[in-house]
This record gives C-alpha cells, structure tokens and sequence, in this order.
C-alpha cells in the first residue's frame, strides 16, 4: 500500500483546522503544515496532529507557499487541502480503498473539488484538481493565484471528492495581488485574465471584469472551458449592468468553442423568458436539462443548471402558457432536489389548487 504525506499552507485558520485534519489524520501517513504568519492558535492547534510545523514568510504567491509546503514530503505521494476543505465520510471510504488499490506506476490522481453546497446537499460548483501527486515527480505549483499543479503522465480520475466548506468569503485579497501584477509591468496569460476577471465579478466591478473577460477571448492560447466560462460569466455581468443584447451574444459566442453547455442554455433561456418569449426559453431550458456533464470534465460544472433550476423555471414559462399540467410536472422535478424551497412549495400549493390534485 502507498503512503501519504498532507502537506497544508495556513494562516490564521484557529477556525477550521481541527475539522480539516480531523477528516484526514487517518488517511494519511504524515502531516506537514506550512504556516505563512499567522496570529492565532493556529499553531497550537496544528500542534496536536503534528509536530512537522514549519514557517514561512509569506510573499504575495500562493504556488511558492505550496511548493514550500511539498518541499517536506517524505512519503510515496502528496495529498494537499485547505483548512476549510474536509473529506466527508462517503469519500473517506473511497479514499481508504483509492489508498489500497493505487497503482504505484500512477503520477497523479485527479479528485472531485465540491466548492460549494446549498442547503439540501446538493453541490453547487464542482471540477476536478490533480490531488494526489507522486512526490519523487517533482511537480510544482503555478500562479501567484488561482494555481494550477503542473501534473503529466500517467493521471487517473477517481470518485473521491474534496469538499469545501468556507466560512467567510475573502474580499478583495486576490484582487489585489492581480493588481501588485499590473503595477509591476507583469505579462497576464489567459489564465490570468480569466481569474482576475472572475475576481472583479465576484466584487462587483463588471465594466473592469468585461473588459479581462474579453482580453481572454481575444488570446489564441489558453484553456478552452476558461474561454467557455468567460463568456457566459462575462454574460452574468452585462445582465448585472441591465445590458440584455450584449449578455446574449456573449453567451452565445461560448458555442464558439463546444457544444452548448447547460450552463449557457439555463442563462439563454432566462433571457428570452425576461422577453416573456415563454415558447423559446421552454426550448432554451429543456436543451439544458439534456446537457449532464461527462463524469471526467475538469472545468467547473454547476449542476444546478441542468437539474432543478431550468425544471423550476420551466414551470413558470408553462404556467405563463396556462399549460398547468406541465407547469406541475417540472415543478416536481426541481422538488427532488430541493424538497423545502419556498418557490417549489408555493407552486405546488398552487398547481395543485388550479388542477384540482387533492
């Protein structure tokens, strides 16, 4: 059986460590925790897994904090978490026997990163990250933010997801370490143009997150499913500024590079069903519910989009259409995902009250 080493970057995490370390302590053969500055019992706490406890001044750059990390690896492969990332119990399993069974010969083992989930356990954003990394390969870390683990060779997907579980977001902070870039005259990649405008976005600033959006696009290198996802996030934020036309044509321009994906096809039918062109958002929204993502995709999959979100708006288009029938079936589709949301029980109440259903 291979053996593991968790290496972890921290600061101030008093927190969220002990939940962390208490889902892995026993999938792993050692835990090595990098500490960048912090103020907290942090420390202290890592203390009580681990005395392999080492500092390091932290310098603007999340890959040199995680190759510090790895530096101190000893064991046959490198599993790496977050202090709010747990391993729940259905993927601990799957881990113990992922541990037991790996192919020495593999390089990498790709895992599930569950990045959020909604109230009914549902996740809401998930791709896949290289997580479990050979350590005699030597492979290291990329980007000041939003890093990428350079991994090739023999790399295998697993079920095990990593899921996380925030507390607060953080605002701003990664913004501006793209901003220290810009004044020191750096050269963006792709890469960058598309995480800096996720992270203006996600602060609001849409004109600024547009224009880097765009700047991807433009670039012949890059990611394919970064440029897909600019697109259709650059979408979100012409709807955010009220601009219907450029939001559509944005989301549109994604086909540009694959198939339609749900997400695109669930934003495309809420355009036309603001039109209140019910007819073609009903098409839009079945499209999306058509569109279930490869099990082996690593770009960012919302499986809302495809699962309860069009089924609940498809009940309103055809509610608008007074095909209340329909309306009530759909209804019950989104209901299996989310059983207690107030919208499904509404127009269940309703649906049923217009059709009679005792």
């Amino acid at each position: 059986m291979v053996t593991i080493s968790l290496c972890m970057i921290v600061k101030n995490e008093e927190e969220l460590l002990s939940r962390c370390l208490e889902s892995a302590k026993d999938l792993v053969d050692e835990i090595n925790i990098v500490d960048t500055g912090s103020t907290d019992r942090t420390k202290e706490i890592a203390s009580q897994y681990t005395d392999r406890i080492y500092d390091f001044e932290w310098i603007n750059n999340f890959a040199a904090a995680r190759n510090e990390s790895f530096k101190y690896a000893t064991k046959d492969y490198i599993l790496y978490l977050d202090a709010d990332d747990v391993i729940l119990e259905k993927d601990r399993v799957a881990f113990k026997k992922l541990k037991e069974t790996l192919d020495p010969s593999v390089v990498s083992v790709s895992m599930y990163y569950n990045a959020g989930v909604d109230e009914y356990g549902n996740v809401t954003l998930t791709y896949r990250r290289n997580r479990l990394i050979k350590r005699e390969k030597d492979f290291t870390w990329h980007g000041d933010c939003h890093q990428y683990l350079a991994a090739h060779g023999k790399i295998i997907n697993s079920d095990v997801a990593i899921t996380h579980k925030k507390v607060r977001h953080s605002v701003g902070r990664t913004i501006s370490i793209y901003e220290k870039k810009i004044e020191r005259g750096d050269t963006f990649t792709a890469r960058d143009y598309f995480y800096y405008g996720n992270e203006l976005r996600e602060n609001e600033h849409y004109e600024k997150a547009i224009e880097s959006y765009s700047k991807n696009i433009a670039m012949k290198e890059g990611w394919l499913e970064d440029k897909i996802f600019a697109c259709i996030y650059r979408g979100d934020c012409y709807r955010y500024l009220r601009d219907i036309d450029n939001e559509l044509l944005s989301l549109f321009q994604s086909f540009q590079f694959s198939e339609p994906k749900a997400e695109a096809c669930s934003r495309i039918g809420y355009v036309f069903q603001r039109r209140r062109d019910y007819p073609t958002a009903i098409f839009w929204y079945v499209l999306a519910t058509q569109q279930v993502p490869d099990s082996s995709r690593w770009s960012f999959t919302y499986p809302a989009y495809h699962t309860w979100y069009p089924h609940l708006q498809l009940c309103v288009c055809y509610y608008n259409m007074q095909n209340y029938q329909k309306a009530y079936e759909h209804n019950e589709q989104a209901k299996k995902y989310r059983p207690e949301d107030k919208r499904v029980l509404h127009n269940k109440q309703l649906l049923e009250e217009r059709l009679e259903i005792s």
